[in-house]
């Protein structure tokens, strides 16, 4: 039995393909580095994280980059005994023009080593490679239009301009003439193209309806690549867009793959909302069984257009119960599960120094060029996470250190061991409410003084709900008020602006004096719990059971 999302916490827009007996796939990762996510499986049901192959300059630097741009909807195939992963970088989303680059690097196994990128076009983003069987290449993207006020784009919604289709080769890029295939269906928002081929037929799947609740998968299919493309009779192969109370929300974006016996599956974007359809987790990872109905058209296998949350596979997997992690910040790499922003090189914001992760105080929390945080991602609508700050000596207000759960710069609460001139060392809260564009900081609770020696630091999030702790030795104390957790979400804050990432939870520092005062953590806890039991036992802190 699969359970849904099979890649949970932020893992939008996911490429599958399938290599011998071993699955991938690969999922955004919008502007954390290193970028995209690669996951392997051999059962669908049990997945691992094997690579995030844009790791080095010359391949992503996005230094500048605005909230939710960066890396958008890769997509991973396997062809000529290679690996090929198509990605864009957007460098801007706000108003008319998006700045969609699009690249392709290539790697011998999953593991790279990983090309230099080769520049394809910035037309739009979303962009794919399909390989035919004559060995021909073809690049597909969805075509944004930045004049859409004015001129042309799909009536509905006039920015997405439909797929376009180009013929594309290693050695040359991209060649002959270049068209629009496929102006999407009367639900608008086309983009996500995918080319899959069977039989007689070319299939393009494409995400339509936004990447909220009206999202949907598209199909439409051709005897010719170039068109023209007839529309499935239902349109969709799935969404939920109709089914309020299905488990599986926002279904969308995703592509087939066929197991080595035949049968089909298909991935989707999704997200598990809390009630007032806020999202913590962010946009996850689903798979559906499909079949191929006798029209030749491909269908969910039990029928209806909502995936469901369960799926069960022809033969029996053992799926492990989730338990808490625990990570040795002593170690001499990063641990897999963390991420940090935007710029290539790391040596700036954090070393492993063999003892603890050590911090650089860098910029401001939610700076866009060099912040230094380290973090990772919110998996549960319940869990407890601790950190162990071993020494961070501030002597400014400026300087700060400590635990955060973090969406983006104006979505975050920070619980921060900073100083005062009355009071010295001390802890308190920074919080950010989704206040966009002003981003304004609020202080819930006043300065609780501290002594010289290394604290912990914990939150515990249920729900709606989080609660910051601390202890330096005896029992966890909370400390200030219950803040919003739901601010921390895809649909959290207040204002208009998109966001298209998920929930973190991680470590920080900061020196806005520039003399990149260092902190030292030397432990990091994540514990994910049940919900329901949770629930029940609101008031009474997880972190005290210990």
């Amino acid at each position: 039995m699969i359970q849904n999302p099979i890649l949970r916490g932020f893992n939008p827009d996911p490429s599958i393909c399938r290599a011998g007996d071993t699955y991938y796939i690969a999922t955004s990762t919008f502007e954390w580095y290193p970028g995209v996510q690669i996951h392997a499986s051999q059962d669908l049901a049990n997945w691992d994280l094997v690579a995030r192959p844009l790791s080095r300059a010359s391949q992503l630097d996005m230094r500048g980059n605005p909230d939710s741009c960066g890396v958008w909807a890769p997509c991973l195939s396997f062809a000529d005994g290679l690996f090929w992963l198509v990605y864009t970088d957007v460098k801007r989303l706000d108003g008319n023009f998006k700045d969609a680059h699009n690249y392709i690097v290539s790697a011998p196994s999953i593991e790279g080593p990983w090309s230099d990128p080769i520049y394809v076009n910035s037309s739009g983003f979303d962009p794919s490679l399909f390989h035919d069987e004559d060995g021909r290449k073809y690049f597909s993207n969805m075509q944004w239009n930045h004049v859409s006020n004015s001129v042309g784009g799909h009536p509905k919604h006039p920015a997405f301009d439909g797929i376009l289709l180009q013929e594309w080769d290693p050695e040359q890029g991209l060649i002959g003439p270049v068209k629009n295939i496929f102006a999407g269906s009367a639900h608008g928002l086309t983009e996500a193209p995918h080319i899959f081929r069977r039989g007689d037929y070319y299939y393009l799947t494409t995400a339509e309806g936004g990447t909220g609740y009206e999202h949907a998968v598209t199909l439409a299919r051709s005897r010719d690549i170039w068109g023209p493309y007839e529309l499935h009779p239902n349109t969709f192969v799935m969404t939920a867009k109709d089914a309020p109370e299905n488990a599986m929300q926002r279904t969308g974006h995703g592509q087939m793959v066929e197991t080595p016996s035949g049968e089909v599956f298909h991935t989707y974007l999704c997200g598990r909302p809390l009630e007032g359809l806020f999202s913590p987790c962010g946009r996850e990872t689903g798979i559906a069984k499909c079949k191929w109905g006798d029209d030749g058209w491909l269908y969910l296998a039990d029928g209806g257009l909502a995936p469901p949350e369960r799926v069960t596979l022809a033969e029996p997997v053992i799926v492990p119960k989730r338990k808490p992690v625990s990570y040795d910040l002593s170690a001499p790499k990063l641990p897999k599960d963390f991420q940090w922003l935007r710029t290539p090189d790391h040596s700036r914001l954090f070393e492993m120094t063999g003892d603890a992760l050590r911090l650089i105080g860098r910029e401001s929390l939610g700076s866009w060029f060099e912040q230094s945080l380290v973090a990772r991602r919110q998996e549960d609508h319940t869990y407890t996470a601790t950190c162990q700050l071993q020494r961070f000596d501030p002597t400014a207000y400026q300087h700060g250190a400590g635990l955060t759960t973090y969406y983006n710069r104006h979505k975050f609460h920070a619980l921060t061991v900073t100083w005062t001139e009355e009071l010295g060392r001390v802890l308190t809260i920074l919080s950010c409410a989704g206040d966009w564009p002003d981003g304004q900081l609020s202080f819930p609770c006043a300065p609780v003084g501290l002594g010289d020696d290394a604290i912990e630091l914990g939150v515990e999030v249920n729900g709606k709900m989080q609660q910051f702790y601390y202890r330096t030795s005896g029992s966890w104390q909370s400390i200030g008020p219950e803040l919003d957790a739901s601010v921390i979400s895809d649909e959290g804050g207040r204002g208009e602006h998109a966001s298209f990432t998920g929930a973190f939870v991680g470590m920080f520092a900061f020196d806005i004096t520039g003399q990149a005062r260092t902190a030292d953590f030397t432990a990091f806890t994540y514990t994910p719990q049940d919900l329901a039991a949770a629930n029940t036992t609101k008031k009474r802190s997880l972190l005290c059971q210990d």
